[in-house]
């Protein structure tokens, strides 16, 4: 997802028709301005990302890159490739995506911890925005939080709606310098003023407080990945195989690095492929460890093509990752391939997981995927994904908002679609 062109000469509101409203669509004609925790630009695709270039096509929207939840430490070796690939997405400020949305990359001062900062950095924040939304005709918009650094400044773009994503347990983000009293503060600030919580992972939707709270359940691109098209690009090809293949950012506080290099040593054949980001701080190296780097979302299904098994080797006492939701996992499973997988919570329920919780299990796992793996077990697989799509969770956002903005109750009892267990949706 990069291509885009730069603000028109035109008049903007001329440009924004492009999004059509339907009556037949459960939200329509509306602004919409996110404030997300990732950039457009460099990262994997998200949910927001998802599922709002498809309420794009009904509805005006405004995708404000991540304003960060400040800075890692200047000791930390990522810092400055953070700070360049920041630099890069600031020079593209405000761009009209292909998928018909816009997306901004407001600048600001990521440095949360002084009071002083923290209103230099609203009043710049608040006249970009209210510039932005005055050029694109976004008026009264409906405000879809996802980070919370973004609780300083919400409450002056005129929303008529506040919504607000959890999607990682914030407080414990090691990828920051800022404390976690400052995010917990903002965090408790927005859970207060919105008028839903949306929780993307099922760990935190189950530990958060009844009021205003709203599983949004992870999806999945299912036909991009259920249909591998031909053909295997050259770098991937060329490594022999079998394959346990990662897809997406090698984090430092992510990946169980002496469980890869453990497995690479006494199973010297098998090759390990990591497609996406990498941080600095993970030292990975040896024959059958290959770092491919970031790859065009479009261009991922081609690489499944040469994974033998899906692996997610996450660290297990971690507590950042045990709330996580790994989209990633979906997409393995929408493939058919074998998935190995870390004991992440998210998941324990999931048919067609093999779950492992030690060096010798995953072994174990895998060499059981590779040796036995039947046609019956992908179709199972896929059929676990099958109706978890991102139209099916943009539409239940949709009809989400509607119901909020009419006034009306939408608390429900839902059944994960990829679980056993009802989850209930609570609004008081």
């Amino acid at each position: 997802m990069n291509s885009a062109r730069s603000v028109p000469a035109h008049a903007p509101g001329e440009d924004l028709a492009a999004s059509v409203p339907s009556a037949d669509y459960p939200l329509s004609g509306q602004s919409i301005v996110c404030f997300a925790g990732e950039d457009w630009w460099y990262h994997h695709p998200h949910s927001k990302n998802h599922i709002l270039k498809r309420l794009a096509q009904h509805n005006r929207v405004l995708f404000v890159n991540s304003i960060t939840m400040g800075l890692p430490s200047v000791a930390n070796p990522d810092f400055f490739k953070k700070i360049r690939r920041k630099f890069r997405s600031y020079l593209r400020w405000l761009r009209k995506v292909p998928e018909g949305l816009w997306v901004m990359t407001p600048i600001n001062v990521p440095f949360y911890g002084s009071s002083v900062i923290r209103a230099l950095n609203r009043l710049l924040l608040v006249i970009q925005l209210r510039s932005v939304m005055l050029l694109l005709n976004l008026r009264n918009p409906i405000v879809w939080v996802a980070i919370p650094t973004a609780a300083d400044i919400v409450n002056f773009l005129g929303a008529r709606l506040l919504a607000y994503q959890v999607s990682d347990k914030y407080d414990s983000n090691e990828d920051s310098a800022l404390s976690r009293a400052v995010i917990r503060d903002m965090d408790v600030r927005l859970k207060k003023n919105a008028a839903v919580v949306m929780y993307s992972g099922r760990k935190l939707y189950e530990e958060a407080e009844p009021r205003h709270r709203y599983f949004l359940e992870q999806a999945v691109d299912f036909e991009r990945f259920a249909s591998l098209p031909p053909g295997t690009p050259e770098d991937i090809a060329a490594i022999p195989r079998p394959v346990l293949g990662y897809v997406g950012a090698a984090d430092f506080y992510t990946m169980d690095v002496p469980l890869i290099e453990h497995v690479a040593r006494v199973r010297p054949d098998w090759h390990w492929v990591f497609i996406g980001a990498k941080s600095n701080v993970v030292k990975l190296s040896a024959p059958n460890i290959h770092f491919l780097g970031i790859k065009p979302y479009s261009e991922l299904p081609r690489y499944y093509n040469h994974i033998d098994v899906c692996v997610l080797p996450w660290v297990q006492h971690n507590t950042f990752t045990s709330y996580g939701s790994a989209i990633k996992v979906r997409e393995y499973l929408a493939t058919g391939k074998p998935v190995v997988i870390s004991p992440l919570y998210e998941y324990l329920d999931t048919p067609g997981l093999k779950i492992y919780r030690s060096p010798d299990e995953f072994i174990s796992l895998v060499e059981e995927a590779l040796a036995q793996d039947m046609p019956w077990e992908r179709q199972a697989r896929q059929d676990t994904v099958r109706n978890c799509t991102w139209d099916v969770r943009t539409k239940e956002v949709a009809s989400l908002f509607r119901q909020l903005l009419d006034g009306q109750d939408v608390g429900k009892a839902v059944l994960s679609c990829i679980g056993h267990r009802h989850i209930p949706n609570g609004f008081e």
